[in-house]
């Protein structure tokens, strides 16, 4: 049984049968989950004339704090669960692998948009798949919801 559960989320609304799903896996299991968010690495933010509006800690801070901010509406989803918050910079799948390892995550379940067929080739979830030291749960959205992960 997984005891802890990394749960990599984009920017965008979870589906409800997605946060539904990994609260099942989690309440069964007796886990704690890790909301994780990847963002890009940032620089300094520049105008036009080439003055700096913002420094790169200083977006960096901005960013994470949105991030949290998100991920902490996710957890108020995921009521009465042991919810933990991480957001990281840098490519999204080594980031997504970095911090399951750091976690000592026992499974790391991904949401991915509801298409026709499941696609995975090319692009985040088929690298986290291929490269995970654990299970991957692939859980897709219902019909006309959207996921995050990939």
């Amino acid at each position: 049984m997984a005891k802890r559960i990394l749960v990599p989320l984009s920017q965008t609304e979870p589906a409800p049968s997605f946060l539904a799903a990994v609260a099942d896996l989690a309440r069964g299991a007796g886990a704690t989950v890790r909301l994780l968010h990847v963002a890009a690495p940032t620089t300094n933010i520049i105008d036009a004339d080439g003055r700096v509006l913002a420094y790169a800690d200083q977006e960096t801070r901005r960013v994470e704090d949105e991030a949290r901010d998100y991920l902490e509406t996710i957890a108020i989803a995921l009521d009465g669960l042991p919810v933990e918050l991480a957001v990281r910079f840098g490519a999204i799948a080594p980031e997504i692998l970095a911090e399951a390892e750091e976690f000592g995550a026992d499974l790391i379940v991904l949401g991915i948009r509801r298409c026709r067929r499941l696609r995975l080739r090319g692009g985040v979830a088929e690298r986290v798949l291929r490269r995970a030291d654990v299970p991957v749960a692939v859980i897709r959205g219902d019909r006309h919801e959207i996921s995050g992960g990939d």
